[in-house]
């Protein structure tokens, strides 16, 4: 009977120190695991965002040593927050690439049906001119067909000549539209880059490490809505920049809160949500010097690129 005793109590001893070593579970960071194991396991993050990717691992690993060194829950959340920031933007920028070839490939499938359409009515031109030749045998059969042929000339003629004045309509229209575009800009000092119209504000829109609009930067958002309502075919992505000063993570985060509240501001006036999209880069991207005090104040910014006539943005 002491032996029986004795060996339960040796079970349960070693069952609560199994309880007391197994780690308990931290949500943060089973929420960053989550994003992070998406980010991986997109081929296309692997491809285009290889960078971000490899920073979201080095800001999870800092986490999981957190938790498991000291269970600093602030320090745990705060490195979890950063890791899933940087697995969102891999994933992001895999997005992108994925859109860009989605494009690329939809333009050679429509040049690939142009050409068998192409090649398909040559053929059938070639099947009425055997036909045409074979009616010749007739005098008044040939008639008829040189009738024909030449009623179908003259449609095709009209129909060409209604599409070319379609597209040189088209292309009027888009092409003042866009001068449109640049003219109301002007006050906002927009300018025309490679990824079309941009519109870039300074820090001086905020207080200083803060993502509060002064009030004096009402006035730009005022003019930015009415742009668009002017241009409903426009949509804008609104990307937010610091300067180097500071940590990665928090200018990260920083630049991100400052694009959100000009989104806010935005929508607010008037503007669907879905015509404007919002994108944080921290210290990354920089215009300017970030070792002089005058380029680290251009380097603090919120730029509003506009999309094309299409509604399409294009990648930086």
């Amino acid at each position: 009977m002491k032996t029986i005793r004795t060996l339960l109590t040796a079970s349960i001893a070693l069952a609560l120190a199994a309880c007391q070593t197994t780690a308990p579970q931290n949500p943060d960071l089973v929420a960053a695991r989550t994003t992070l194991s998406q980010a991986r396991s997109n081929p296309a993050v692997a491809r285009s965002g290889a960078v971000e990717l490899e920073r979201a691992l080095q800001a999870m690993n800092a986490a999981e040593t957190a938790w498991a060194n000291d269970r600093n829950v602030d320090e745990t959340r705060h490195l979890a927050y950063i890791a899933r920031q940087r697995a969102e933007i891999a994933l992001a920028v895999g997005s992108q690439a994925e859109a860009d070839q989605r494009i690329q490939k939809a333009g050679a499938e429509r040049e690939r049906v142009q050409l068998d359409a192409r090649s398909r009515e040559a053929d059938v031109a070639t099947a009425n001119a055997r036909v045409a030749q074979a009616d010749a045998r007739t005098a008044k059969a040939s008639a008829v067909a040189a009738q024909g042929a030449a009623q179908t000339s003259r449609n095709e003629a009209v129909l060409s000549r209604e599409q070319a004045d379609a597209a040189r309509l088209l292309a009027v229209q888009q092409s003042e539209r866009a001068a449109g575009l640049e003219q109301d800009l002007q006050e906002l000092k927009g300018r025309s880059t490679d990824r079309g119209m941009v519109v870039t504000l300074g820090d001086v829109l905020f207080d200083t490490g803060r993502a509060t609009l002064q009030p004096g930067a009402r006035r730009s958002v005022e003019q930015l809505v009415q742009v668009l309502g002017r241009h409903p075919e426009r949509r804008v992505l609104i990307e937010g920049f610091t300067d180097s000063v500071g940590g990665e993570e928090m200018n990260l985060q920083l630049s991100q809160r400052r694009a959100e509240t000009f989104q806010r501001q935005m929508t607010n006036a008037g503007i669907a949500v879905e015509r404007i999209e919002v994108r944080a880069w921290g210290e990354a991207n920089p215009v300017a010097d970030n070792g002089t005090p005058a380029g680290r104040q251009q380097n603090r910014r919120v730029e509003v690129l506009f999309s094309d006539a299409q509604g399409r943005i294009a990648a930086r």
